[in-house]
């Protein structure tokens, strides 16, 4: 039964109760249809202005106004009748809003009983007693009954207040997570699809330029290579569009893959790519791909930059250390000069995802990328 329920069952119950002790206790016909029909009003009063009345509204003014005499008059037809303040003072406090009007509606009814007491019995002692006792009693109950309104409308405003920051919690994670799967797209396409694509602009250069020279032959390798290489960079877009892993990890895992990847490097631009990998662990997937990627950022900066000849590739992955070592022999760079790539500020942000770090030294015999990652990671 909701609370509107209970507010009628009391006005209606306690209404029926003072008719009853009416019925009772009167015999004169007239003051007996006084008190039945002043009933009667009351009831309908609650009915048509209590219940849809808003606070503060001429509807609950006059509400409150008929309760006040329905009390005195029931209290003056009969004072066993005075029960009713049982229930008419939660009453009055419940339709009046404001604490201010809440006691004064109730010192008037009060007043009213009192006055209806004395009438009808003609001790003032008795009245004032009975009324301040009453009175006292209904002004604690109404002030626990503001209390818990109060309190009430308090957790309902906290409520609405966390509905509303659900929200906008809601929509900023969409937000972030649109954002973050655009840094993750933008980070796999410069790692794996611009960099197959650079390559293979090299490569048809480099076969120009020999078809020119009339070496038929080693033109004709270099369409192998460019072949193999625009395979290589269609699987990795399927893998892309997919969200899968990529091809070069499928059943062999990160030591095979930097084997595949420098022998491919070496057929694209000639140079001795040397790879030392210690796998004594088993390192899982996400992190593994990190490390290709890193790597092939790595060689694709030593191809575009460095000037080098050769280069190496160092992984070791052990309960001790997991790291990653990309070296060359290059001219270098400034570490402080301006770049607008994408690569080295990609890369760490990749390895930021997972924790791990990049680490720079570069001067004019070489340069080398250091990738750690932590020990504590899931492997």
């Amino acid at each position: 039964m909701s609370g509107q329920r209970w507010w009628h069952l009391a006005v209606v119950g306690g209404s029926a109760v003072a008719a009853v002790i009416t019925l009772l206790t009167v015999r004169d016909p007239g003051m007996l249809a006084l008190g039945l029909g002043t009933s009667v009003v009351f009831i309908a009063a609650w009915f048509v202005l209590g219940v849809r009345s808003e606070p503060a509204s001429p509807g609950t003014l006059a509400f409150i106004l008929i309760t006040i005499a329905y009390a005195g008059i029931v209290t003056a037809v009969t004072p066993s009748a005075a029960i009713v303040q049982c229930f008419v003072f939660p009453v009055v406090w419940t339709r009046l809003e404001r604490l201010g009007p809440a006691l004064a509606a109730n010192v008037a009814v009060a007043v009213a009983v009192g006055i209806g007491l004395f009438l009808r019995t003609g001790s003032i002692y008795e009245a004032v007693v009975t009324e301040a006792l009453s009175l006292g009693f209904s002004i604690g109950i109404g002030l626990w009954i503001t209390q818990i309104m109060a309190k009430s409308d308090e957790r309902r405003q906290l409520v609405e207040d966390l509905q509303v920051a659900q929200q906008q919690l809601a929509a900023l994670s969409r937000d972030a997570g649109v954002t973050s799967e655009r840094e993750r797209l933008a980070r796999e396409i410069h790692d794996t699809i611009a960099q197959d694509l650079t390559g293979l602009v090299l490569i048809a250069q480099r076969a120009s330029r020999e078809l020119a020279a009339g070496d038929t032959a080693a033109a004709g390798q270099q369409l192998s290579v460019l072949e193999e290489g625009a395979r290589t960079a269609l699987a990795e877009t399927r893998a892309l569009v997919a969200s899968s892993s990529p091809p070069a990890l499928d059943g062999h895992g990160i030591g095979a893959a930097l084997e595949r990847l420098a022998e491919r490097f070496e057929r694209e631009t000639s140079m001795l790519v040397e790879v030392t990998a210690v796998v004594e662990v088993a390192l899982d997937r996400d992190l593994e791909v990190v490390l290709l990627r890193c790597a092939q950022e790595g060689l694709a900066n030593v191809r575009k930059h460095s000037g080098a000849s050769r280069a190496s590739i160092r992984l070791v992955v052990s309960a001790e250390e997991r790291s990653l070592r990309i070296s060359d022999n290059g001219s270098g760079f400034e570490l402080d000069a301006p770049r607008d790539g994408y690569g080295l500020s990609g890369m760490r942000e990749r390895l930021a995802l997972v924790g791990g770090t990049l680490d720079i030294e570069t001067g004019a015999d070489g340069t080398t990328l250091l990738i750690t990652l932590p020990k504590d990671a899931d492997s």
